[in-house]
């Protein structure tokens, strides 16, 4: 049996960086992983580990600009739709990897996930090749910074969520950022940084929203039109409550062994043992949040 893992999510989410902490982690603990990049941008100075499969073998953005004159964001959907025109040859590549694990690091263009049919097709193809496949969307911790924002990136999640249909998992990365900083009592920015706040952040509050005043920075949210705006994002997320979020601190060994087991039971890897939760770590583990 084969398994994938997507790594989607916003550019600067840190996609690349948790695919490369996820290959060693596999490769410490002897298991067989191997990277594929689904990025026809990237640099192959961004990887640490060289892709066993890499779409820059089929196809390139840059080839895509020089040669047909398309900019960035129709270069990569004449890529992807290449790809999908050709998936004869991924299946050529794939074929060579049995009982192993493929992280596939995607690019960080989340339209693709949230709007168009090329990642869902490719799903399709993957598990009708007897892939079990699941998702992972990472969301940086600096956007708890801003509400406002932060929801923008709940709701893209759930929307990906949606157009995949696969089994997902969301991941606030960078959690090493907002660790070891005292709360502000003027409840300006650093005021989200307690363990009372940031839970409310990992399983999304709707009534953040709801709230009267504004963190600093924040857009007012006197004006009605928002008001009405925010009473319907609220509505939306108390009704469909699919987004929570395991927190993710790389700089932490038991933080990346937690995601990963998480991503095995979704999965069912191996003997499918139950999945370690955030509480089980020590209990010292953000005491310094509290």
């Amino acid at each position: 049996m084969r398994y994938a893992v997507f790594v989607t999510g916003p550019a600067g989410a840190g996609k690349s960086t948790f695919s490369t902490a996820v290959m060693t982690h596999l490769q410490a603990s002897k298991r067989t992983a191997h990277l594929v990049n689904l990025d026809p941008a990237a640099s192959p100075d961004s990887f640490e580990y060289s892709p066993s499969i890499d779409i820059k073998d089929l196809i390139s953005l840059e080839d895509v600009m020089n040669e047909l004159g398309y900019g960035p964001n129709g270069g990569l959907v004449y890529c992807f739709e290449y790809l999908l025109q050709n998936m004869d040859w991924f299946e050529e590549e794939l074929g060579e990897y049995e009982d192993d694990y493929l992280i596939i690091d995607c690019p960080g263009q989340i339209e693709l996930y949230t709007h168009h049919p090329f990642l869902p097709t490719f799903v399709k193809t993957l598990n009708r090749l007897g892939v079990r496949t699941c998702a992972v969307y990472l969301l940086e911790s600096q956007f708890m910074e801003d509400k406002y924002k932060f929801f923008s990136g709940v709701l893209s999640a759930m929307s990906a969520m949606v157009n995949l249909e696969i089994p997902w998992i969301n991941i606030m990365s960078k959690m090493d950022l907002v660790s070891g900083t005292s709360e502000d009592p003027a409840g300006g920015r650093n005021g989200i940084r307690t363990r009372r706040n940031i839970a409310r952040y990992l399983e999304p509050d709707p009534l953040l929203l709801a709230t009267p005043h504004g963190q600093r920075g924040e857009a007012n949210p006197g004006n009605p039109r928002f008001h009405a705006l925010n009473q319907a994002i609220v509505q939306l997320i108390e009704d469909h409550p699919l987004v929570s979020f395991l927190p993710l601190d790389l700089t932490n060994p038991d933080s990346i062994e937690i995601v990963l087991s998480n991503i095995d039971y979704t999965m069912q890897y191996g003997e499918s043992e139950e999945p370690k939760e955030p509480h089980d770590l020590d209990e010292g583990d953000f005491a310094d949040l509290e």
